[in-house]
């Protein structure tokens, strides 16, 4: 896969990153509770989905749920109006992911929270914990705004998924 720790959708627990895999804001869910803790509003949030889909082949998919893959949910989850687009435009699964990736990367980078460097003895004590790379822990960690509770969380549910 393009994205080897991508994250579980916000709606089972998963961290920031997976807003990529978001349904638009129009209702309860915890898609509010993350914006909120990220410092995004559900317009800002809205508006930097709507430009990446408009920049890239995210923005394909007319039959979908919401009208385009920038707002369909990780290939793990079947779903046969998004897997019959990527046919459609011949965008692989792995070509998917890779823009998903980039498109969290671009909405955590709006983030409004505070991020400071992740803490080396956390990294050390992941890394320890859950026998990764020091890379992958570091990686978690920030991608986590270095919350220790949420990148054990974050780890845990990566390894579940993954067998």
């Amino acid at each position: 896969m393009a994205w080897d720790n991508a994250p579980s959708h916000i709606c089972r627990g998963g961290d920031p990153r997976g807003l990529a895999f978001c349904c638009p804001p129009v209702k309860p869910c915890p898609v509010m509770n993350t914006l909120r803790e990220i410092g995004l509003s559900p317009q800002e949030f809205f508006d930097i989905k709507q430009e990446f889909a408009n920049e890239t082949k995210l923005g394909e998919g007319a039959h979908t749920c919401f009208g385009s893959l920038v707002w369909c949910c990780k290939p793990s989850k079947p779903c046969p109006l998004r897997d019959m687009t990527l046919n459609q435009i011949g965008l692989s699964v792995d070509e998917y992911l890779t823009l998903k990736k980039q498109l969290s990367e671009k909405i955590l980078a709006a983030a409004k929270k505070s991020t400071v460097e992740p803490n080396r003895e956390a990294i050390l004590a992941l890394s320890a914990t859950f026998d990764i790379s020091e890379e992958n822990a570091a990686q978690v960690l920030a991608d986590c705004n270095n919350d220790l509770r949420l990148a054990v969380k974050t780890i845990k549910l990566n390894e579940l998924e993954g067998q």
